[in-house]
């Protein structure tokens, strides 16, 4: 599965890597992920989802249901 949040949809974005002497190779910034259990309390039972800090902080801020429905009318959720 690749590095993407399944709620906030954050993936890893290309960059430079800047060097002292400014010499600039590319390189990756990847999304702070983590793979989290959730007990979703609507259809009782539990789910396993890979979400970033920030897809944390949203499911804290206003909920379980409420974030996945906006993942899913945005299209960030895999089915």
């Amino acid at each position: 599965m690749s590095k993407i949040c399944q709620i906030t949809g954050k993936r890893a974005m290309v960059g430079n890597k800047v060097s002292h002497s400014n010499t600039k190779t590319k390189r990756i910034f990847n999304v702070n992920l983590f793979k989290k259990k959730f007990y979703w309390v609507e259809e009782d039972c539990w789910i396993s989802l890979k979400v970033s800090a920030a897809g944390l902080r949203t499911i804290n801020k206003i909920g379980l249901d409420a974030a996945l429905k906006r993942a899913a009318s945005r299209g960030f959720l895999n089915a």
